[in-house]
């Protein structure tokens, strides 16, 4: 990510206001995924009840294990993305954004490395540029990038009304690029979204492998993805 605002939004409100309305099409199956994160932020917020939570609890659970809540992403992910699926599914909620996007951002920028740095100085698990920080915040902390990376993110996909390639487009090279025509963009945005956008065409499909993740590996993403096995073993 190169440039940005800050925005935080909340979630879980009891009325559910117009710019809500695009969430609908993801929010059953992310619900269901990710009962307590959401029973919590509810509780945490004023905004549960008995009633409410009631019917989330009721909200279908994994096959197969009685009580058991699935809390994976897709396959097509690699196995260091897929360690933050939780996470994942959680700060999905937290921002208002669909799952496969978080986890498609996080595989391109860091392969779900936690604190790897780029040449640009950008940091963590959604390579955030150090301005975006404030002084006693630690970028490297997951939470903290998460809020500081997916905020941004989230404001993306809000200008680019919905348009997940143009979002990738804004995150990458700056919100401004949001507007421009593609062949504008820098060329290391246009590379970013042809990869982001392929990835998520693929997850959507179903296809597994990804022929999309599979050109950003080869275009030197394995080398970024053993960086990010070897911090995962060690932390």
């Amino acid at each position: 990510m190169v440039e940005g605002t800050r925005s935080a939004r909340s979630w879980l409100s009891p009325l559910v206001s117009a710019d809500l309305v695009r969430t609908f099409r993801w929010l059953p199956v992310l619900l269901a995924a990710s009962f307590p994160v959401a029973v919590f932020a509810a509780l945490a917020r004023g905004t549960a009840n008995a009633g409410n939570v009631e019917a989330i609890s009721s909200l279908p659970v994994e096959a197969g294990v009685p009580g058991e809540i699935d809390l994976s992403i897709s396959e097509a992910f690699t196995p260091e993305v897929r360690a933050w699926a939780p996470d994942i599914l959680r700060w999905a909620v937290q921002y208002e954004l669909p799952p496969e996007l978080v986890a498609t951002v996080m595989q391109i920028e860091s392969c779900g490395h936690p604190s790897v740095h780029s040449s640009a100085g950008a940091a963590g698990l959604f390579q955030v540029m150090p301005f975006h920080f404030g002084a006693d915040e630690d970028p490297l902390d997951p939470e903290t990038n998460a809020f500081r990376g997916l905020s941004y993110l989230a404001r993306s996909l809000d200008l680019a009304e919905g348009n997940t390639a143009l979002a990738l487009a804004g995150y990458n090279g700056g919100h401004g690029q949001i507007g421009r025509a593609a062949s504008s963009w820098p060329s290391e945005t246009q590379r970013y979204v042809r990869w982001g956008a392929a990835i998520l065409a693929d997850i959507e499909g179903g296809v597994v492998p990804s022929p999309g993740l599979t050109s950003w590996l080869q275009a030197g993403g394995e080398s970024l993805c053993r960086r990010a096995a070897q911090a995962l073993e060690s932390s």
